[in-house]
Parts: structure tokens; C-alpha cells; sequence
């Protein structure tokens, strides 16, 4: 995911959790912006 740019990511997690797409996925998303040490409301499904 070193690709997308943080603003990009963050995009990418908002409109996955947006659209309730599969878990799994988010939780990548979720993961990579962990690492990035981004900043996120991360009240999501996953919690």
C-alpha cells in the first residue's frame, strides 16, 4: 500500500466503511493507517 498517498487512504477507509464493503478489507485499510500512524475515527464496524 506504499502507493497511496495518506489522503488517498484515508478516502480509501471512510468510503469502504461508507459502503459497508467486506470486512477484511477494511481491516487492512484499517491496518495500513495504524502503521502510517494517521489519524481516523475509528468507531467503524470492526469495533
Amino acid at each position: 500500500m506504499a502507493m497511496l498517498t495518506d489522503e488517498m487512504l484515508l478516502e480509501s477507509y471512510q468510503m469502504a466503511t461508507k459502503l459497508q464493503l467486506d470486512r477484511d478489507f477494511i481491516a487492512l485499510l484499517l491496518a495500513e493507517i495504524h502503521k502510517r500512524d494517521l489519524n481516523t475515527d475509528t468507531g467503524s464496524i470492526l469495533h
